[in-house]
Order: structure tokens, then sequence, then C-alpha cells
């Protein structure tokens, strides 16, 4: 008789992804050249999984896979596909396919598709669309990169300021071009002013006879077309909008902004931000080649070269130092890679709290002092474990104490640089999250060999 499998052990973000079953049996029909298996596979999946499952395979993969599946690519599964491979899918689309999905997407996600192609490639994307599709497309990438108008959708659902609750209800039910989502009615006067909005679930709880100005949110904010998304994105977070309407320099609607862009920018942001500090480009992606990998981060790591050598440069000034006690050699790594993990963990909370507005002006010199304070109770903690380890393990306690007093030097100047800095950048209009790990590293590598080395010239020898 045989005995039942033990079950699988799941864990809940297991229901987020396809298990090791269905992607065997995609990949058996990528195989096989079986198109209906891969269809019927791929049927009841949402378009962000296939979206998610197109991006994480190989370009040669990849173009296999939509060798197969091309032909059910729609509008959704485009507007879901990570824009570093997005170029490379609308490129193996054949024509048809690719203009029937252009036609079902919102303008808002028309525009991030074309606006990184080559003007004859707009235009063939721009041909499939309606004309009024294709002028709201148009008017946006009129607006600067980055900005409100290129993130908005042009899709906006309005009513006039004296309409009744019922007279939105039977405008919604009539209207047949709607956008699949919005969650305001936008309210107008007679020039096409926003003057506030209203919540659908306000709209269906009230009675017909009420006037919408009764029901209006508090939240209503109009944003301006040329808003930075970084800007769009911060108000969102911070006053918890579901939507906003963008104004153009008259004040006048020309379109919505709603939260799942917003919160695109936000994850892009921190993304970029992460890979930053990380010295790696932000085109950076799972299913890149070696080669492209290596092309992206050599540039980084020649700089560190140049970075690292002038911690070199000071250590050869100490070169009879390290000849007399040749331990010392063995212990400078201990100052310099505490220091180093001291300076990330300061430059990383300095660089998120800039990116979220919590560290500003007004608070500078508070964040400065509390790094300065954390520093050195971190060194004196430190320096009193290295001075305890220099007496019972080394018998030399003059050399825990010079360790001790190198170590709280530079967690100090790790601490504190980790907020100057990059703080110092922001102020000087560069990318705080690209560069400042590479100061701070070179500031405690240099400041820790100095200090060590120096001391221990000045007390040891």
């Amino acid at each position: 008789m045989t005995e039942p499998r033990e079950a699988e052990t799941e864990t809940p973000e297991d229901d987020f992804r396809l298990n090791r079953q269905e992607q065997e049996a995609i990949n058996r029909a990528v195989d096989d050249g079986d198109g209906p298996a891969l269809d019927a596979l791929l049927e009841p999946m949402h378009a962000a999984d296939i979206a998610d499952l197109i991006e994480q395979l190989t370009p040669a993969r990849r173009r296999e896979f939509l060798h197969l599946y091309s032909g059910e690519i729609d509008g959704e599964i485009l507007s879901e596909i990570d824009e570093s491979i997005r170029d490379e899918v609308v490129e193996q689309l054949p024509r048809d396919v690719l203009a029937e999905a252009v036609r079902e997407m919102d303008s808002d996600d028309v525009v991030d598709l074309i606006e990184d192609m080559t003007p004859p490639e707009q235009q063939e994307i721009l041909a499939a669309l309606d004309d009024s599709d294709r002028a709201a497309v148009e008017r946006s990438l009129t607006y600067p990169e980055y900005s409100a108008g290129r993130l908005m959708q042009s899709e906006v659902v309005t009513a006039p300021e004296h309409w009744t609750v019922g007279e939105t209800i039977d405008f919604l039910r009539a209207e047949e071009w709607l956008p699949d989502q919005f969650y305001h009615v936008i309210l107008v006067d007679p020039r096409r002013h926003p003057t506030a909005y209203v919540t659908l679930g306000k709209l269906l709880a009230s009675r017909r006879d009420t006037p919408l100005r009764d029901i209006t949110e508090d939240s209503f904010r109009p944003i301006s077309v040329l808003a930075e998304e970084g800007d769009v994105a911060y108000a969102f977070n911070k006053y918890h909008l579901i939507s906003a309407p963008v104004v153009d320099e008259d004040d006048r609607l020309v379109g919505v902004i709603t939260i799942d862009d917003a919160m695109s920018v936000l994850d892009e942001e921190h993304e970029e931000d992460f890979l930053r500090m990380a010295r790696v480009s932000d085109e950076s992606h799972v299913s890149d080649g070696p080669f492209q990998t290596a092309r992206q981060r050599l540039p980084w790591l020649v700089a560190n070269l140049f970075t690292a050598s002038l911690s070199a440069l000071v250590i050869s000034r100490f070169e009879s130092t390290l000849t007399q006690l040749v331990i010392l050699a063995a212990l400078m790594p201990i100052v310099a890679s505490t220091g180093g993990i001291a300076g990330t963990q300061s430059l990383a909370v300095a660089v998120r709290a800039l990116a979220t507005r919590e560290l500003t002006s007004a608070n500078a010199r508070r964040v400065i002092l509390r790094e300065l304070a954390a520093g050195m109770l971190n060194g004196l903690g430190l320096a009193a474990i290295l001075f305890l380890a220099g007496s019972l393990i080394l018998g030399a306690p003059m050399i825990g104490a010079v360790l001790g007093m190198a170590m709280i030097a530079n967690q100090i100047v790790a601490a504190t640089g980790g907020v100057l800095v990059p703080l110092g950048l922001s102020r000087l209009g560069l990318d705080p999250a690209l560069a400042s790990g590479t100061f701070v590293t070179t500031m405690t590598d240099m400041m820790g060999f100095f200090a060590f080395l120096g001391l221990a010239s000045w007390i040891l020898i």
C-alpha cells in the first residue's frame, strides 16, 4: 500500500508565487513548443504574475516564451512588465498584438511605455490609438520627464459642482467611456477648475437628492502638472491620498493621478537608492548576462581602487611603526571594518530620511548631535571590549588601549560622516544615495588607520 505523501510546508507568501509544479509544467510547455498547453496554464493567472514570470526568464528563454505566448499578451500584462525589459518584449511582439494591447492601456501606461522610444517607434504606437487617446498621450509627452504630467492619466470622471448624487449616478450608469478603475468623482466649475471631489463610497451611501457639495472630502489637493513625481509620491504618502486631480498652469483639470502610480514612484525611488548605495546600476536585473552585469559594476570598482589608494597612502606613512610592531598590521582591519559598518548604518538611516523628507534643515542639527552622541557611546563600548581583549588575550593592555581610543575616534567620524556627507551632497543638488557610500567608506578607513597607527607611534614606540 502506498503511503500518502507528507504535505509540503507552505508559507503565506507561497500564495503569491508559482509553485514548483506550475513552473515545471510551464517549462515543459515551452520546451515542447506547446502553445495551447502554455495558454491553458497561464489563463487563470493574474497579469502581474505573468509579468513576473516573464521578467525572471533569461533573454533566450524569454524569446522562446514570447514566440509561443505573444498572441495572448494584452495591455494589462504589458503595463505590469518592468521597464528594464519592456522594450525587449515590445520588439518581439507582432505589430497587431502590440496595437491591440496598447489600445487597452490607460493613457499613463501608454506614456510610460513609449516615452523612451525613438520617434518612429512612438509614431507606430500612437497610430494604433483613437484620436482622443492619441491627443492625450501626445500632450502628456510635452511635459517634463519625471513630472506629474507624465505620471497622470487623462481619463478623468468629473461632474458639475451643482449636481446631486442622483444626477451623478445616472450619468455614470449611462456612460461607456469610464475608466476600469477610479476612486473619486471630481467636481468642476464651468471653467473646468476642480473644486472638490467625492468618493464612490459616499456617493453610493448617500440619498439621491443629496448635493455633491455636502459629501466632499477634506483630502482634496490639486497637483500641478509640472510637479516632480517624487513630490507627488511624497504627498500621496503623507496625506493618505487615493487619487488627486492634476491641473495645468491655468488651474484647469487635465488629468488624475491614482495611488498605484504614486506608490510605483516610491518603490522605484527606494529601489534606486538601495542599488546606488551599493554602487550598482539601477538598470541591473536578475536576468542580465554576466558581461552586462560586469560592465555595470566595473566603473564603481575602478573608482573604489582610487579611493582605497588614499587609505594605502595613510598606511605607508607609518611603515616604520608597522615594522617595529608587526601585530598592528593584524589589528588594523578591526578598526576599519567596524568603522565602515557604523558609517553604513548611519548613512542608510540618513539617505532614507532624506528620501522621505524626515531629515530637513530644520532638524539636521539635532540629528547630527544624536549621531555624534551615539557614535561616542558605541566607541566607548567597543573600546572597553578591546582593552579587555588586549589585556587578557594579547597580554598587552597598552595595545588594547590604543585600539580602543582609535575605535572611539573612528566611530564618531563614521556616525557623523554618515549624516553630514549625504546632507552636504543633497545641498549641492547631487544624489546622496549615489556617492555617499564612497565618501563615507574612505573617511572611516583613513581615519581608522590614521588614528590607530598615529596613536601607536606616539604611545607604544
